[in-house]
């Protein structure tokens, strides 16, 4: 009794695996075709059965059933006489493409063994597998899986190498693209390996790059210039790219991405808020969206994220992200291990290591927050690793290792306000330094007078000193340009500090006019309200509710600072 072997095929390609899986197990037992006798077909009905397993993501049951194909491939060369005659002459060699007039071709297998390794996350195994492929059988979907994967076992000179490949075979490979500017090649590098002129090789049609299509060539250029931390330079380019594909939800993405990481806060939300309008079912850096929807204390359209993305895909790390970001205010030990899974599913998920270091550091374990931005450095370093680095040494009393991290963020962006306050913050970290912080606050000003970090802890060093005039001059006078809530916070916590309490009190409001869910803002309104009663601020209270709250308001007063 045989099986019609073309049925599973013509149900691998309607997408019935179920179906397919079920009939492969007819396929393979069938007594009509005996291993000893027809291996080439035999290999042939196993090789559908894994695919069908594969596409119902039974990996381990398609990797057992891939290498028993392998393993009839192997007694195909020691047939009968009369069955290697019937093959040409041309496919008698024992080599993998001997086999692929049976059908069956043995680097292909190989790939999908690999790639089912890959997919259960066993990047060595696969590696192993895709190793065993020789570098000229090698397609373009192999070139690529082989970058990722050396990418992943940090073997970087194998993977750009791989990458290249890529390229030379089809520039418009955007993957290959990112993964070569984030690896440190220069953009005409990268724009070099793109094939000039058409190919007589008989290679594939997109192997001819139309040098007018310019646009390709702004984007390598866009992502060079953010891998190398020239974030002002990637998002000129990126805005111009904009304007020839507007509403291009990857450019706008990547823009939201970068202005989130420099702290243009308000662009970013714009970008991510219009990314959503035009597909609200998009999940790729929506982790970063809750991020900014948690520092503007948003929890209503953070909710909102949650629920959407649990609904699209509760398998993808950035849901884990933005779980562990909206379970942050309530319980920091279940936000840390919602990060701490998202890394798990994705080991180069590197807003997963920001969070887990964010909350490490909030939960005062300065010790595991460095852990886990020396993580995130080693995959992309960029200013929120230095930033969180820095600060993590400094609760660790660590000030040499904390300069040394503020020199590095400096070097790579020395053209980064933010890098030059983070130097300004180690020095403010001890009293004999302050006067050097002071320069570099004032520095970072002057580089971008709009950096309101830079403006509040300089207003902070000037209380440090006693200087409260000039920090209230100086944060009035910011106020005058830039309506923000953290600006209205600081002063008014000046006020309170030199018992100035009805000042304190108008700008805590405004502040709560301006964001109504600034947690400093109401516990200091809180606060200045018992003291204008004549009651003392600080006397315990019976709702223990309280005291986690006042837990949370500090923690986003530091941050404010």
């Amino acid at each position: 009794m045989e099986v019609p072997k073309d049925q599973i095929s013509a149900l691998l390609d309607h997408g019935l695996y179920s179906s397919a899986q079920m009939l492969g197990c007819f396929l393979v037992s069938s007594s009509t075709v005996s291993s000893e006798t027809s291996p080439h077909i035999k290999a042939e009905n196993l090789v559908l059965l894994g695919d069908a397993l594969f596409r119902e993501r039974e990996y381990r049951r398609a990797i057992h059933t891939y290498k028993q194909a392998l393993q009839h491939c192997k007694i195909i060369p020691k047939q009968s006489t009369m069955t290697r005659n019937s093959l040409s002459a041309s496919n008698r060699s024992s080599s993998p493409n001997s086999f692929k007039i049976l059908g069956i071709n043995e680097n292909d297998v190989k790939f999908k063994i690999a790639s089912c390794h890959s997919s259960l996350n066993e990047n060595r195994a696969a590696l192993v597998e895709m190793e065993g492929i020789p570098s000229k059988a090698r397609n373009l979907q192999m070139n690529l899986m082989m970058g990722k994967l050396y990418r992943n076992s940090r073997h970087n000179r194998s993977a750009i190498a791989c990458y290249r490949e890529c390229l030379r075979h089809c520039p418009y490979v955007i993957e290959a693209i990112i993964a070569l500017a984030e690896l440190g090649l220069a953009a005409k590098d990268i724009i070099s390996l793109f094939p000039q002129t058409p190919n007589r090789s008989g290679r594939p049609p997109f192997d001819h790059f139309d040098s007018s299509n310019r646009w390709l060539q702004r984007y390598v250029e866009a992502q060079c210039c953010v891998a190398s931390n020239d974030y002002k330079g990637g998002l000129e380019l990126f805005t111009e790219l904009l304007q020839f594909f507007p509403n291009n939800i990857h450019i706008l993405l990547e823009m939201a991405k970068v202005e989130a990481i420099t702290g243009k806060y308000n662009n970013a939300t714009l970008n991510f808020e219009k990314v959503r309008s035009i597909d609200p079912h998009i999940v790729t850096y929506m982790d970063e969206y809750a991020m900014l929807l948690k520092r503007r204390s948003d929890y209503s359209k953070l909710n909102k994220l949650v629920h959407d993305l649990l609904s699209i895909d509760p398998t993808r790390p950035e849901v884990f992200v933005a779980l562990s970001v909206l379970w942050e205010r309530k319980d920091e030990s279940r936000a840390l291990s919602y990060a701490g899974e998202s890394i798990r599913i994705d080991e180069r998920h590197i807003p997963g290591y920001i969070m887990k270091g964010n909350l490490s550091l909030s939960m005062n374990r300065p010790d595991i927050a460095v852990v886990a931005f020396r993580g995130a450095q080693e995959l992309r370093p960029d200013l929120r690793s230095y930033q969180g680095l820095v600060h993590s040494y400094l609760a660790l009393s660590k000030t040499k290792e904390a300069l040394h991290s503020a020199r590095e963020a400096m070097k790579a962006m020395p053209q980064s306000a933010k890098a030059l306050k983070l130097v300004g913050d180690v020095h403010a970290s001890n009293s004999g330094g302050r006067e050097k912080a002071k320069k570099f606050y004032e520095s970072a000003l002057r580089l971008e007078p709009g950096y309101l970090g830079a403006a509040l802890a300089l207003a902070e060093l000037h209380v440090m000193e006693g200087r409260n005039g000039d920090a209230v001059s100086l944060l009035e006078r910011y106020l005058k340009d830039w309506a923000d809530d953290s600006l209205h916070v600081k002063l008014a916590q000046v006020f309170a500090a030199t018992n100035m309490l009805q000042d304190a009190l108008s700008h805590y409001q405004a502040a709560l006019r301006i964001n109504p869910q600034n947690e400093a803002a109401k516990k200091g309104l809180e606060r200045v309200e018992k003291q204008m009663k004549g009651v003392d601020p600080d006397a315990p209270e019976e709702d223990e509710d309280n005291e986690v709250e006042d837990a949370d308001g500090d923690q986003i007063e530091t941050e404010l600072l």
